[in-house]
């Protein structure tokens, strides 16, 4: 799948990475599931999606989802850290890692 507009790798030209836990109140954990409370992946995901606009500012706009790999569940009170690396033709790589453990990792389409 290509992109259009320019590389990423402009804006994003060092790995970026920044660390959030997950609230046990969070209101996606209620029914999801009853008695072992699991993240939904579209909250991870758009957890990424803000890092990326920290990380390049408001004009980068996450336009698809390329790869998206869910390892392990989050659970309430966990403590995560987010990597973003530049890809180059509009693709940015993450990884969502709690300790030495990959929770999930993919890549994102990217246009600035």
């Amino acid at each position: 799948m290509s992109m259009d507009g320019p590389s990423f790798s402009g804006q994003l030209e060092r790995p970026y990475s920044e660390f959030f836990s997950v609230d046990a109140e969070h209101p996606s954990f209620p029914g999801h599931f009853p008695g072992r409370p699991v993240l939904p992946g579209v909250v991870l995901l758009d957890r990424v999606a803000r890092a990326l606009g920290r990380a390049a500012g408001a004009g980068a706009q996450v336009t698809g989802i390329r790869l998206a790999k869910f390892h392990l569940p989050v659970l309430p009170g966990d403590k995560l850290h987010v990597e973003l690396l530049a890809k180059g033709e509009g693709t940015v790589q993450f990884r969502i890692v709690r300790g030495e453990a990959v929770v999930a990792d993919g890549l994102f389409n990217v246009k600035v």
